[in-house]
């Protein structure tokens, strides 16, 4: 029988990490592959450690190490000819394996990864911020250049091939991997035809702005490792263009110029709107729009903050998760 290894870095997460092994465990069941759980601890304070042994899963206690190290160490242990990456907080659907299969069968992608969504006990800008990724349902497939690493599924020979994940970076190690795996001649493919929950979305505001913060503290050190390009500099460059148009509108207050500033304010909510408009057309809610508008308005601002932050290495003792 085919083997299959399944490798999820954890910390704090003994309220998801059994209800991922299970789902884990069912799917290589359904696609008839034996099913290898490797759980890579960031130095839990919690009892996920001892649940994860509790379904089987070998537990190494590595504390204080990058993401992208710990998807390392735990790759170093595989032994299946396949090799998945799963966050710890990720619910995968039991088609998950038999489907992806099927799609690698006909030759169709190389590394795969399916869309999430949230449960419906979710708050609304954590299940909105979820849904701007998804693409609707007659698009069941389609190629990308990079792959969030929530869930991957790649052959084992691509990933020894490719070096594995960046361990410099604190977050968007991801990116920077399977950007790296599509100029090594892989093709990455998107699945929405089945989704995987995320269970770990952002119950407050303060989790949802703290998460973005650090997700967005990455663009500095992406910079350096990838190079000037305009995907990477798109979202710094247009946070700035936000934070000129803001501090331009309230000088123009100070000075009693009302009308001009009503402009600049109006022309600082174009990015955001443009963006939310770009990633929700498809759905045809004009809700998920607005939002999706309110979201990356706060986002837009959250990103100059970050790199900021960045260069004064904020985030560099934030524990890893999946």
């Amino acid at each position: 029988m085919s083997l299959i290894s399944v490798v999820i870095p954890m910390y704090n997460e003994a309220r998801h990490i059994g209800r991922t092994l299970l789902a884990a465990q069912k799917a290589a069941n359904a696609a008839q592959i034996g099913c290898e759980l490797i759980v890579v601890d960031n130095g839990s304070s919690d009892n996920g450690p001892q649940i994860a042994r509790t379904f089987g899963a070998r537990v190494l206690v590595m504390p204080g190490l990058p993401i992208g190290a710990l998807r390392n160490r735990g790759a170093a242990l595989a032994s299946g000819e396949w090799l998945a990456f799963i966050d710890a907080d990720i619910e995968m659907p039991e088609e998950w394996l038999t489907r992806l299969f099927a799609l690698q069968a006909q030759a169709q992608g190389d590394i795969f990864g399916l869309d999430l969504h949230t449960p419906a006990a979710a708050p609304w800008f954590a299940s909105a911020w979820q849904r701007r990724m998804l693409r609707p349902s007659k698009h069941a497939t389609r190629n990308v250049e990079w792959l969030p690493s929530a869930n991957l599924l790649m052959r084992k020979q691509w990933f020894d091939d490719s070096g594995g994940f960046n361990e410099t970076l604190r977050t968007g190690e991801d990116k920077e991997y399977t950007l790296r795996l599509s100029k090594h001649g892989a093709r990455l493919l998107a699945v929405n035809n089945s989704v995987a929950l995320h269970w770990g979305y952002e119950m407050n505001w303060r989790e949802w702005m703290g998460k973005e913060l650090w997700r967005q503290g990455s663009h500095l050190q992406l910079l350096r490792t990838q190079g000037m390009s305009l995907r990477l500099l798109r979202f710094p460059l247009l946070s700035l263009l936000v934070w000129v148009l803001d501090f331009l509108a309230i000088v123009a207050l100070l000075v009693g110029f009302v009308l001009h500033a009503m402009i600049l304010l109006l022309l600082a909510l174009l990015p955001s709107l443009l963006l939310s408009v770009r990633q929700s057309l498809t759905q045809h809610n004009a809700g998920l729009t607005l939002q999706l508008w309110g979201l990356h308005w706060l986002r837009l601002h959250l990103v100059s903050a970050a790199f900021i932050l960045s260069l004064c290495h904020w985030n560099a003792r934030r524990p890893a998760r999946g």
